[in-house]
């Protein structure tokens, strides 16, 4: 089984190392392939997603994703090459779990249009800009019963089985009105499930105060996008997400920290989110048992008070990877 690693940007490269040593003990009969992606890689050559970096990507099982430097202002001919990816493999389920006190929910994106299909122009002559947002039928069903799915077996392992629909169909009736009709039409094909909606402000106000109102949240992409990153803040926030991009038999783990240029090379950043991203593939390619070591070694060097310095310790990246590895390896 190929794994794709991608370090990018920043510390990318630096929580990957982390990341790719714990998958080697974990599991050894995987081959990592290494690719490159980037704003680095898109200064050196002119394209941030190179072809051969795809090719890598579309023969692998699953691709494990560092972090990539976007620039803020538009730049000819770049593209941000995760949104590619998500694209180009149809990697259309964005995955989005947080657990934290009393707080066990999942966000479930959709991951391949909204306003994030790029069609955006400048018109009167540069003074307004315009982007189109693009919502399918096609897409709407697929998310939600990927929803509704991952609902169904949390419900069988104890959870509520309830699915919250967000939306904004009360302004974008059109848009937001189509994915909100498919949605209840599709949920229509699971009575054993439980749904309600929400306008996506009201979602983002309960999500901030009230996390425990909510098991599976299913919403159109830059919504998820949004939500997400809220929700995490009830697991420990951003430096230490993680999530899973899926399709049909393919996936893509990433962290949600981004490249965080204000530290990369200072040997300090917490490699927590790219571990979980490991986590995340050992149980979707069948290995829970591999996926719970991992998990139960971070759970006790943090307990030990190894930590980054952004976890409340002084540790550095290294020390805080050959704690983990230790344990892995000590624990077999």
């Amino acid at each position: 089984m190929q794994i794709c690693v991608i370090p990018g940007d920043g510390i990318g490269p630096e929580v990957m190392a982390v990341a790719t040593a714990a998958l080697r003990v974990l599991a050894p009969d995987l081959t990592l392939t290494e690719a490159e992606a980037g704003w680095g890689v898109f200064q050196r050559t002119g394209v941030a997603l190179p072809a051969e970096t795809l090719a890598t990507a579309r023969e692998a099982t699953a691709i494990l994703f560092g972090a990539v430097a976007s620039p803020s202002h538009p730049v000819p001919g770049y593209r941000s090459p995760i949104v590619e990816l998500r694209r180009t493999l149809d990697l259309y389920a964005n995955i989005r779990p947080t657990t934290g006190p009393g707080v066990d929910l999942v966000v479930v994106r959709e991951n391949t249009e909204d306003l994030y299909s790029g069609r955006e122009r400048l018109e009167d002559d540069g003074n307004t800009a315009i982007a189109e947002r693009v919502i399918t039928r096609t897409a709407s069903a697929r998310i939600v019963r990927a929803a509704c799915e991952m609902a169904r077996t949390r419900q069988a392992a104890g959870h509520p089985g309830k699915v919250m629909i967000v939306h904004k169909a009360n302004v974008l009736r059109v848009s937001d009105g189509l994915f909100r009709t498919v949605a209840l039409e599709v949920a229509a094909d699971f009575p054993e499930l439980t749904f309600e909606e929400r306008l996506v402000d009201v979602a983002a106000m309960q999500l901030a105060a009230q996390p425990q109102r909510f098991d599976v949240i299913v919403t159109t992409n830059l919504f998820g996008d949004i939500l997400s990153d809220v929700a995490c803040i009830h697991g420990g926030g951003l430096g230490v997400a993680a999530s899973s991009n899926l399709g049909h038999g393919r996936a893509l783990f990433e962290p949600v920290h981004g490249a965080a240029p204000d530290i990369a090379g200072r040997g300090i950043a917490n490699p927590t989110a790219a571990l979980n991203c490991v986590v995340m593939l050992l149980e979707w390619i069948g290995r829970p048992h591999a996926a719970e070591r991992l998990r139960r070694a971070m759970e006790v060097v943090a307990a030990a008070g190894i930590r980054t310095p952004d976890a409340g310790g002084d540790a550095t990246t290294r020390e805080v990877a050959d704690a983990i590895l230790e344990q892995l390896t000590s624990h077999a």
